[in-house]
């Protein structure tokens, strides 16, 4: 896979955040902003994973942020990222009515985030997003770029200029799509990190 460098400093940084995380939790397992850290690390780096790997890594948060719940069912950040986790979850998914109900579990998590903490302009956006999910979704597909976002094996491919422009489109909606999920959750592990005084990783 070809790494852009600031993509590298990113899968440095969240691995380390993951391993950091798994090892607070050896020590104290009912330490419910640790493991909604653990699940922020895996959302992150599902994303440089392939189709299967992504998903097995995101069940993995979600099944971290649901244990999250269990100890404290209000937690804001946590329902938070569990709205993003499903979303995530159902852009991988190609059967239209199974992510479907993806995105309904990840819109009713975000509703819950927002009303633990009314004032968070980003639980709110999300929220707004959540409800256009669907739409997108189809229209990802309709463009063909499920067959990149699922890793399904292209149809015989021409080299017209036509499909450059609309491989370009799709690639154009695939950042406008997920920009908005990276680009949340990514401040948001970067905050709860910082907060944490995780250190950093080590230098090359």
């Amino acid at each position: 896979m070809d790494l852009q460098h600031n993509d590298f400093d990113r899968i440095l940084f969240f691995e380390h955040a993951r391993k950091t995380a798994e090892a607070t939790h050896a020590k104290n397992p009912s330490d419910a902003d640790n493991l909604t850290r653990w699940a922020g690390a895996l959302l992150e780096l599902s994303q440089f994973q392939n189709v299967q790997e992504s998903k097995i890594m995101i069940q993995d948060a979600i099944s971290k942020l649901e244990e999250v719940l269990v100890l404290k069912p209000k937690k804001h950040d946590a329902l938070w990222c569990l709205g993003n986790a499903h979303t995530s979850h159902a852009f991988l998914t190609p059967d239209e009515e199974e992510a479907k109900e993806y995105f309904d579990t990840a819109a009713e998590y975000f509703k819950k985030a927002v009303a633990e903490e009314p004032g968070n302009d980003l639980y709110r956006k999300s929220l707004e997003v959540s409800a256009k999910a669907p739409e997108l979704h189809v229209e990802i597909h309709r463009h063909g770029l499920g067959q990149q976002v699922t890793g399904a094996a292209d149809g015989p491919s021409t080299s017209s200029g036509t499909m450059a422009a609309k491989k370009k489109k799709s690639s154009d909606l695939k950042y406008d799509i997920f920009g908005w999920i990276i680009l949340a959750v990514g401040i948001f592990a970067w905050v709860g990190f910082g907060k944490s005084n995780v250190p950093p990783p080590p230098q090359q």
